[in-house]
């Protein structure tokens, strides 16, 4: 298990009750600090160092990414795991923010090293009331369906709960990626005490017309959303494009 909101987080408390339902051994590999937003980032300029947190329990000075590194290829080599999950994550993750999420960039790092990885979320209408109930109650059995059910080998399963109680949440459907809600990015400037400047970046949101499928229009419909998500973002559409006036390498020669 890793996480991006860090290892003391709540989310993690729930992804260790919701693991304790449904593997044998549970080992927790997860950020010191929160790391919400550093996406598949591996620190390779600076050292890394981990703590001891309990029984199969470690922290880790750097990203999920790192963390998955740490725990497959270091902490577990012997015994690699069957499953890595990544999360609870409090907030949503669909749409384009799955591409600067470290919940996801967890699993995906996981996925890349040869493990299959679930990336879980819980959305919230209040921040100050996370309905932690409804992952903590539903997760168990979401993950055993999917895990009899199978999926690629180059994929990682974006899940997300929806803010709602669980009796009232839908049944789990799956969703493509959306375009997501992100509009833009603010950058706040301020004054320090010694007056030097520095800056907040934000995400600026809209309400950005969805697809049929998307994920953001299953959440919003109460549902468990199940997004596959994958490494190659090739654009067909612009590569089709392109093709007219570009060479192309067919068969280890140029078209």
């Amino acid at each position: 298990m890793t996480n991006d909101d860090g290892i003391d987080a709540p989310g993690m408390a729930v992804m260790q009750e919701i693991a304790a339902q449904i593997a044998r051994e549970v080992w927790v590999v997860a950020p010191e600090h929160d790391q919400s937003g550093q996406s598949h980032a591996i620190s390779l300029h600076h050292a890394l160092r981990i703590s001891e947190r309990g029984e199969r329990r470690f922290g880790v000075t750097g990203t999920p990414g790192d963390c998955a590194a740490i725990g497959l290829c270091h902490l577990m080599k012997d015994t690699p795991p069957q499953l890595l999950l990544s999360g609870v994550n409090r907030g949503l993750n669909l749409g384009m923010e799955t591409v600067f999420s470290g919940t996801v960039g967890g699993a995906m790092t996981a996925m890349m090293l040869g493990c299959p990885a679930l990336a879980l979320s819980q959305a919230f209408s209040n921040r100050d009331a996370v309905p932690w109930d409804t992952a903590r109650t539903l997760g168990p059995d979401t993950i055993r369906r999917l895990w009899a059910m199978g999926w690629g080998k180059s994929a990682v399963l974006n899940i997300n709960f929806p803010p709602v109680p669980a009796a009232e949440a839908g049944p789990m459907t799956l969703a493509r990626q959306g375009e997501g809600a992100v509009a833009g990015m603010d950058v706040e400037t301020r004054v320090d005490p010694r007056g030097m400047t520095y800056h907040w970046l934000n995400f600026k949101r809209g309400n950005i017309q969805q697809g049929p499928e998307s994920d953001y229009r299953a959440l919003r419909a109460g549902k468990i959303v199940v997004t596959p998500l994958r490494y190659d973002r090739t654009d067909d559409e612009a590569y089709g494009e392109l093709a007219a006036h570009l060479p192309r390498l067919v068969d280890g020669g140029s078209a």
